[in-house]
């Protein structure tokens, strides 16, 4: 006869573990011994290796009982449902811990790769890192909203940051976020996105231009992200609505305000007047 702690070392479990199939009625508690200890047989041993085995499996402890006592075909049935079961945990599991491994990767947390890739390439071509966030942050909510034409978006971003003059926009623009708002350079800049998109516009048409179909509430969401992010973007749109367009996410082709550009192009001349004397 052995002695609980005998049977635990048999088996290959802790006392502990043996205590808790007792008291989950797997395994029988037997009488006392004379001395007040626990006694086991042979078959305690048996019985209490099949549990562990099958706890070991992953079979739920609530669960184990129900094997013990099936026949063969029962128990065979029963190990297909806990092995379905387990599959459906890993593939959980893995999941899990992509979402971890995005935790730790940045951009990755709530981003396509296909976007990922594309703040990459910015970075690449040294865009400045207030830009890259203003674009990070407005296509998290996007790709939230609109996943499936995440490529279609993609491929036109890709195609547009080929183009040398875009690339010198968010360079000069990365150079203006530290300005004023009545800094000339933001004139000159509201002068050459301007250029640009109407020179994209001309060539590829408006839908080239404007083509996201985004819902207005996200517009304004995506607007309000990029101003929180670089505060001169907002002067550059009413700088930009000058020359006859419109919109940080959403461009837009409007009548020019000319009195307003006449008069702030007489203002940058008085400063540049001023500054030169």
């Amino acid at each position: 006869m052995l002695t609980i702690g005998e049977l635990a070392s048999y088996a290959g479990v802790t006392v502990r573990a043996v205590r808790h199939y007792h008291a989950k009625g797997l395994l029988p508690e037997p009488e006392r011994d004379h001395s007040g200890y626990r006694r086991y047989d042979a078959g305690a041993v048996v019985e209490l290796i099949k549990i562990r085995t099958l706890a070991e499996a992953g079979v739920p402890l609530r669960r184990v009982r129900e094997l013990l006592q099936a026949d063969e075909e029962e128990f065979a049935a029963a190990v297909a449902d806990i092995d379905k079961r387990l599959r459906t945990e890993i593939r959980e599991r893995q999941r899990h811990r992509e979402r971890i491994a995005r935790l730790a990767s940045g951009d990755n947390l709530a981003l396509p790769r296909e976007v990922v890739e594309f703040l990459d390439r910015l970075r690449a071509l040294g865009v400045d890192e207030r830009i890259v966030r203003v674009e990070r942050d407005g296509w998290i909510p996007l790709a939230a909203h609109s996943p499936e034409r995440i490529p279609e978006w993609m491929a036109r971003k890709r195609e547009q940051i080929a183009d040398p003059q875009l690339i010198d926009f968010y360079l000069t623009l990365g150079q203006a976020l530290d300005r004023t708002d009545d800094d000339p350079q933001l004139v000159e800049l509201a002068d050459q996105l301007a250029a640009y998109i109407t020179r994209m516009a001309d060539e590829q048409g408006e839908g080239y231009v404007d083509d996201a179909d985004i819902e207005p509430p996200f517009v304004k969401l995506m607007d309000a992200l990029a101003f929180d992010t670089a505060p001169p973007a907002r002067r550059l749109i009413e700088l930009l609505r000058e020359q006859g367009w419109t919109g940080w996410t959403k461009l837009e082709r409007v009548t020019p305000t000319r009195g307003a550009a006449g008069t702030r192009r007489e203002d940058t001349a008085v400063q540049r007047s001023q500054r030169e004397r």
